[in-house]
């Protein structure tokens, strides 16, 4: 009877089917491994293979997955291997199952020291298995008219403490300033100081009062996240008050449920804005993880509209491949449609031509404290973040801009262009 073990789990003279999964992974074998023993172990713990060899037989089809290409660099510590995958080991429009087989125990291998999941190339017919977004970029022009600059968003500050009523006056002050977009922060669902329905009702009246008084398209990400039933009921209450839009913590929630809240989403015509919260836990660690690039893919899959993506190296936060990420969350995909990319932590008006530079204009660009923290309040901090993304559209300079808002001017003379840590 014939067996399987690892070395039916490496040939380096495959060539990848059409239909195959293909995964790029960074790794480090582990003392006393070279790299194609960790890598035929890479492949078979991730498909249908296991330490010992296997009796195989009648009643058995072959779902093993082959390492086929390996890419040492300058130490093995640094070699990149790819595994392809055959259609049949997935269950399609299962973003769990998938994960499971290849960002699942081979995290944990003893033969590996560390191992990063980098990219995946998503075959047809297991990547429009899935819904994909429903409308992606098209938002700016759907929602707001806009297409000639970046949407605009901004979550109250403090991110969370704030009563209802104070949160919803920062959204009118933000919104008649100039901001499109009022954003619950991550951590801010139906807490006792500021609950769920009634933060939805306060806000999208203080919406209407500042769209009737700006003559312009405002709406709210109001943050569903929750277990899956109580998501899906919100997302009800929602649609009902009349919003365009939920936010989901999409990596906390789980990727099973936001295929549920893609779902409910598409009955009522809600977007669905993709905060990326814990991101980090997977992706911080240059060798170790999945990639900010494959978390993005899965996203864009499951069916989110907006997504947090970074900032180019110029906000708060780690630096990442935010041009990169952005260029595959906008490039075609058999026909699904694209993601809107997300622009947001430590951003100040001061940051917004180069930002722009480096991700173009079709992007929602959002400042918390680079509102907040502007010496005259929150309106004028909105009209400043405003008139920056203005003057980049007009092919102004800031300092031109800024001579006919002192808004602008203020923001300017407070933070210039330095990049926040």
């Amino acid at each position: 009877m014939a067996g399987i073990t690892y070395e039916d789990f490496i040939d380096l003279s495959y060539d990848p089917a059409d239909a195959d999964l293909v995964c790029t992974f960074r790794i480090d074998p582990a003392e006393g491994m070279d790299v194609e023993d960790a890598a035929s172990r890479v492949a078979s713990e991730s498909s249908n293979g296991t330490w010992a060899a296997l009796p195989t037989g009648e009643g058995f089809t072959d779902m093993g997955a082959t390492a086929f290409d390996i890419s040492t660099g300058d130490a093995e510590a640094d070699a990149e291997i790819k595994v392809a995958y055959p259609e049949g080991l997935f269950e399609p429009g299962s973003m769990p199952q998938i994960l499971s087989c290849i960002a699942g125990n081979i995290m944990g291998m003893k033969a590996v020291e560390t191992i990063r999941l980098l990219d995946c190339e998503w075959p047809e017919g297991l990547a429009t298995s899935f819904a994909g977004p429903q409308f992606g970029s098209s938002v700016r022009q759907d929602i707001f008219g806009v297409d000639d600059r970046p949407i605009l968003a901004t979550v109250p500050k403090p991110k969370v403490g704030l009563s209802t009523e104070k949160h919803a006056e920062v959204g009118y002050e933000a919104w008649t300033g100039g901001v499109d977009l009022l954003k619950d922060d991550e951590n801010l669902t139906d807490q006792a100081f500021n609950p769920f329905h009634d933060r939805l009702v306060e806000s999208l009246a203080q919406r209407d009062r500042a769209e009737d008084e700006t003559g312009e398209k405002k709406s709210y990400l109001i943050n569903v996240t929750a277990d899956t039933n109580e998501m899906l009921e919100r997302v009800d209450q929602v649609a009902a008050e009349g919003c365009e839009y939920v936010m989901v913590d999409v990596i906390t929630t789980g990727w099973a449920a936001v295929q549920s809240v893609r779902e409910r989403c598409e009955e009522l015509g809600l977007a669905i804005h993709a905060h990326r919260a814990m991101h980090a836990a997977f992706d911080r660690l240059p060798n170790h993880g999945v990639s900010m690039r494959v978390l993005a893919q899965i996203a864009r899959l499951v069916g989110v509209d907006q997504l947090h993506t970074g900032t180019a190296g110029l906000g708060k936060l780690a630096n990442e491949d935010t041009v990169g990420i952005n260029a595959w969350l906008r490039d075609d995909l058999y026909g699904l449609n694209d993601v809107l990319p997300v622009a947001s932590g430590g951003l100040h008006p001061g940051l917004v031509p180069d930002l722009l530079d480096a991700t173009g204009t079709n992007v929602c660009v959002q400042a918390g404290g680079g509102i907040h923290g502007h010496p005259d309040g929150t309106h004028e901090g909105a009209k400043a973040l405003r008139a920056a993304v203005d003057a980049y559209a007009e092919d102004r300079s800031l300092e031109s801009k800024a001579d006919e808002s002192p808004a602008l001017r203020t923001a300017i003379d407070k933070w210039g262009t330095e990049t926040p840590r």
